[in-house]
């Protein structure tokens, strides 16, 4: 698809690493995705380092999400998001200004990803809700600082066990939850990429814009320079979005609403 294949666009701000993006789901659905995708980078970011504290992070972590999976059938969600992904894009083989060739690159990528969630075989999260060791330390842990050596000795023995010992426990019970991992990051990419950014400016610190009733919207992105020393806070729905800008030098004092003029980018992603 020509908007996907331009992958990362160009940009209003020349250095990636000295932006900032915010974004606003507009539905329910995607506000569990990016939570969950959240939830999914804390995971990466404990395993990528080999201490104990690392380790038990990682632990809480992968609660958390098995938690977040019992509350919500993302299960479900993702099939019913995937399959309106593969419905829009396969009424594009037919659109001459569509490259074919990315386009049925994609699709190859949500067809395998369908059958996995398809099959009863995928349990999320099962392995992790099986480990005795994980049922008391996820007991524990809504009481302050009850997770102590004295309070579960298992772990602490479990958690000074040489760390390729623990990752290879972590990986395990995280064996059966890649594919909703996989399956968040494919959905969540298509959507943000599905749109190209525009230059926008916010008068007195305030943007709105009326949403097109024949597109769901489905994820705001606004995206702007650090050096600003502004942040953006946006609310929605189904028929308008507005965007209010506040500066906030001080974390100890409240945020000042923005009364100047804010340039920034803004991507409305309907995919």
């Amino acid at each position: 698809m020509s908007k996907i294949q331009q992958g990362l666009q160009t940009k209003l701000f020349a250095s990636a690493n000295k932006c900032a993006v915010y974004e606003q789901p507009l539905n329910e659905r995607m506000r569990n995705l990016l939570r969950l995708e959240s939830v999914f980078e804390s995971i990466r970011e404990s395993l990528s380092r080999d201490q104990a504290w690392d380790a038990r992070n990682a632990l809480v972590s992968m609660i958390e999400l098995c938690d977040q999976l019992a509350r919500v059938d993302i299960k479900g969600e993702l099939i019913k998001e995937i399959d309106r992904h593969s419905a829009t894009l396969n009424a594009l083989r037919l659109n001459p200004e569509v490259n074919q060739k990315t386009l049925e690159s994609t699709m190859g990528r949500l067809e395998p990803l369908l059958s996995l969630l398809k099959s009863n075989a995928c349990q999320p999260g099962a392995r992790l809700r099986q480990s005795e060791l994980v049922t008391q330390f996820k007991q524990r842990l809504a009481i302050p600082g009850a997770t102590c050596s004295f309070d579960i000795p298992g772990l602490h023995y479990w958690l000074h066990r040489e760390p390729a010992r623990r990752d290879e426990q972590l990986q395990e019970w995280m064996q059966d939850i890649r594919i909703i991992e996989d399956a968040i990051q494919t959905v969540l990419r298509l959507t943000r990429e599905s749109s190209l950014p525009r230059q926008v400016v916010a008068e007195n610190g305030f943007y709105q814009q009326q949403l097109d009733a024949g597109a769901s919207c489905q994820l705001i992105r606004v995206t702007m320079s650090e050096e600003d020393e502004l942040y953006p806070e946006i609310s929605g729905g189904k028929h308008r979005f507005s965007i209010r800008f506040f500066r906030h030098r001080d974390p100890n004092a409240r945020p000042q609403i923005a009364q100047d003029t804010v340039w920034f980018e803004l991507n409305c992603c309907t995919l």
